[in-house]
């Protein structure tokens, strides 16, 4: 993505910008996205390059003449811009990846065929539902809690559901075992689980991601592109004696994170949370505001930033299984590359933030009054001004030149020195520099 403007018009085909499918290759997206525009669905379409999702987002910074084509024209389109950003590398990782699951869903036979697509009836509370297509920030909160800033909790899914897609899981690890199939597990931390998104429930996650959780991240989580979450990665774990027992201390590979416990029955097994953190402050020491314990619940679900700082203490007996959705946005990680203020949601940087504005007023505690005409020169303005004749001299000399002479009158009435009209001109601008760099507070300037 680039600055171009928006509705710019992409280069016209020539020689040396079209390619052979006759697609200009000098292709430009609008800086701001189109709101209103409602995009095609991708979900359809087979071997592509990336996710479906990813192009019905990036529609929406299509130029203004590109938003009402073809879908295959706006497809070549959008392609030839990402093939830009993506390395051969990724490509070649990306196409691996594609083959390693046309594999799997080749091969194993689904237990639960209903569990594939979307039936949100089935799959969620009525509360969650009714919130959800309500879509206001008051009817998210109504069915959450917020027990510690930024960690919201609420009852999501029906129980059925959840022994259901346990039930899936395990049929699939079942297969694994029985055909010695070589599976990726969910990340680098857990040696057991599986990626939902590998045998056959990426178009489902897509649509849990973009109908349910990015509605509501858009509201609870803004700073952190909960607007434009566009792609995601979605995976089960399991914890047990036999399993995985707990999870160190880390953060997600994403924006907005989705954690709901499917079951079974265990004891153990806490989530800690210590605090949201960029990668500068990642390691940094957990106020004691930022920690938080938070057992699960078979059906309930926790939703934070991906940034903020947690694990999961040992799971002591039984077994627990929980599905996760990490919520990425590639709009917020583009800028987050140029992003050097990241003070509206790493605690960190926002506690820097407010340390040296308040260093910058109390540092200097410099105070003038806010009319100087009628104060006496030895008021608190003798910091900037000192009140004695002879450094009132060196210093406004140094300011305005030797020409400065002392007298009975100073530049609007201080008093001490006689300027000539540049040098009252000079000491002028001085004054106003300094009270344009003060913060004001009642009558006071604050330096």
């Amino acid at each position: 993505m680039d600055g171009s403007q928006d509705g710019s018009k992409p280069p016209p085909q020539t020689p040396s910008t079209a390619n052979g499918n006759g697609v200009a290759s000098m292709m430009r997206l609008r800086l701001k996205p189109e709101k209103e525009h409602k995009s095609d669905s991708y979900q359809d379409l087979q071997q592509l390059e990336f996710s479906p999702l990813l192009f019905s987002s990036l529609e929406h910074y299509l130029p203004a003449n590109m938003l009402n084509v073809p879908r295959e024209l706006k497809l070549r389109y959008m392609r030839e811009i990402l093939l830009r950003y993506s390395t051969e590398g990724e490509r070649t990782r990306i196409q691996r990846h594609r083959e390693y699951r046309e594999r799997i869903t080749s091969n194993y036979q689904s237990l639960h065929e209903q569990l594939y697509t979307m039936q949100a009836e089935q799959f969620f509370v009525p509360s969650f539902l009714n919130a959800v297509n309500e879509g206001t920030e008051d009817s998210f909160r109504s069915i959450m809690a917020e027990p510690s800033p930024g960690v919201f909790t609420f009852e999501m899914l029906q129980p059925q559901f959840c022994e259901l897609l346990v039930s899936e899981v395990e049929n699939f690890e079942r297969w694994v075992h029985e055909t010695r199939f070589r599976i990726m597990r969910p990340n680098t931390m857990n040696k057991y689980g599986a990626v939902l998104d590998d045998f056959g429930f990426e178009t489902m996650l897509d649509k849990l991601m973009e109908e349910f959780i990015r509605p509501i991240s858009r509201v609870l989580f803004p700073e952190v592109g909960g607007a434009t979450l566009d792609s995601h990665h979605g995976f089960v774990v399991e914890y047990g004696i036999d399993r995985d027992v707990e999870l160190g201390f880390h953060v997600d590979d994403a924006e907005v994170t989705l954690n709901v416990c499917l079951g079974k029955q265990f004891t153990g097994g806490e989530l800690y949370f210590r605090g949201v953190r960029c990668d500068k402050h990642v390691n940094s020491e957990t106020l004691s505001e930022e920690v938080f314990d938070y057992p699960h619940v078979p059906g309930y679900a926790v939703l934070h930033r991906g940034r903020h700082r947690h694990g999961a203490r040992a799971t002591i007996s039984g077994r627990r299984v929980n599905l996760l959705l990490w919520c990425r946005s590639s709009v917020f990680r583009e800028l987050r590359k140029y992003q050097k203020d990241c003070s509206n949601w790493c605690g960190d940087c926002h506690r820097e933030k407010k340390e040296r504005q308040r260093q910058s007023v109390a540092a200097t505690k410099l105070c003038v009054p806010t009319t100087m005409t009628n104060r006496p020169y030895n008021d608190p303005v003798k910091h900037i001004f000192p009140s004695s004749i002879e450094n009132q001299t060196r210093q406004l000399q140094a300011l305005c030149g030797p020409n400065a002479t002392r007298g009975s009158q100073a530049f609007g009435g201080v008093g001490g020195v006689l300027l000539g009209a540049k040098d009252v001109e000079k000491e002028k601008s001085y004054v106003d520099k300094v009270i344009q760099q003060s913060v004001i507070v009642n009558e006071w300037l604050y330096i």
